[in-house]
């Protein structure tokens, strides 16, 4: 049986220009309900759907949605200052928002102009959190090949995919999947499609319970349905032009200004603690070892930002973002966060010691901040990324810096 396409939007009406303090005060609000259920959320490994309620309300979702589609208008560096500020104060939420962000980036650059008008809309209003469905048994999480293929069929595209992590998945009200392509050649000719929830059977599979980032609610999901023709974004088997161009850099850049964001947080509550009355007369401020810790972790914490930074500058102004100098930045990017983040965390850990290093009582939340950016060189495995840098810098012979 057909499933019936969205209806398309009524126009929104237009929208104030996003400031940087209209930009805070969103994620402010966002941050402040996150924190309220922080405990809980990490503790019984649930999704923090009271925030992502809040990102519905106050047009978060919405951020980098068009002002013509009713959204703020937002850019890449607005998701990455966002994603920071998140990130202070709960990875998991940080993650998911920056997640979303790389969806709506996609719909926004390769979707169709009959999905915008009926997809955008819906997003700038809160009414669509979007998922992402790229994983799949047997090759992780590499996104240019695809065991499971699209079907089609009077012109419509049948759908069975199951996917081991998705990401808030069972929250979601809809889904960009990968594919192979219908009547594909090999495997790399990947095709992405978007699924409202109301086409697909939705089945999840196991449970959730991770070391960290168990807010996230990754579960493994069933999906089946009948979609139309025109939710294919971008061209059939041609998903590496969307990877390079948006998805990689969106992934990259808004999963280090997570990253940095749990680091930087964790590393400000803990100079709040030593600084504070609590531990006057308890603690040598003078001890070389502390400073030394300190100092290493806030050391790793501004190579991360400042990497991050120019990393985001490339990808602003570059107008190919898959040659080899900028694949080469994007995926450095991703290792160094990954890996400085967590040393970073590991050595505010030393510096505190057991109670407040490593007790989950302890305000300074290292213990929990250590648990998710564990979860930082896996997603999206850093060995893998060292492979395929390895084949880049073979064609840089001249080592290009600018």
């Amino acid at each position: 049986m057909s499933t019936p396409a969205l209806t398309p939007a009524r126009p929104a009406g237009p929208t104030a220009p996003l400031t940087a303090a209209s930009l805070t005060q969103r994620t402010d609000q966002v941050a402040a309900v996150a924190a309220e259920h922080l405990a809980r959320t990490d503790r019984d490994a649930v999704f923090p759907v009271e925030a992502l309620a809040q990102m519905r309300r106050n047009g978060l979702l919405g951020l980098l949605v068009p002002q013509t589609h009713g959204g703020l208008g937002g850019t890449s560096d607005d998701m990455v200052t966002a994603s920071i500020a998140l990130g202070r104060t709960d990875m998991s939420v940080a993650m998911i928002f920056a997640m979303h962000c790389q969806q709506v980036a996609a719909v926004v650059r390769y979707g169709n102009e009959r999905l915008r008008d009926e997809l955008l809309p819906e997003i700038a209003a809160g009414r669509s959190y979007l998922a992402s469905v790229t994983t799949e048994a047997g090759k992780g999480g590499h996104l240019l090949t695809s065991e499971s293929a699209l079907a089609a069929h009077d012109g419509e595209l049948l759908l069975d995919r199951f996917a081991p992590i998705v990401t808030g998945g069972e929250y979601a009200d809809g889904f960009l999947v990968t594919m192979r392509s219908p009547a594909p050649a090999s495997p790399n000719q990947v095709s992405l499609v978007y699924a409202h929830r109301d086409q697909l059977t939705v089945e999840r599979s196991g449970d959730w319970q991770p070391l960290g980032m168990r807010a996230s609610h990754s579960v493994a999901l069933r999906l089946t349905g009948t979609l139309p023709a025109h939710h294919v974004v971008g061209e059939h088997g041609d998903f590496r032009t969307v990877v390079t161009q948006v998805f990689g850099p969106m992934a990259h850049l808004g999963w280090s200004a997570c990253w940095l964001g749990t680091a930087a947080g964790a590393l400000s509550r803990v100079v709040k603690l030593l600084r504070g009355p609590q531990s006057r007369g308890r603690v040598n401020l003078d001890s070389e070892l502390l400073l030394t810790r300190l100092s290493r972790a806030r050391q790793r914490i501004d190579a991360v930002h400042a990497l991050l930074e120019r990393t985001r500058q490339v990808v602003a102004t570059a107008g190919d973002l898959s040659t080899p100098r900028v694949q080469l930045l994007l995926n450095g990017l991703k290792i160094t966060a990954a890996e400085e983040c967590h040393r970073a965390v590991e050595d505010l850990v030393d510096a505190v010691g057991m109670r407040h290093g490593y007790l989950k009582d302890s305000p300074t939340r290292l213990e929990h901040a250590l648990r998710d950016l564990r979860s930082a060189a896996l997603n999206y495995s850093n060995d893998r990324l060292h492979l395929a840098d390895g084949k880049l810098a073979l064609l840089d012979p001249e080592v290009r810096l600018d």
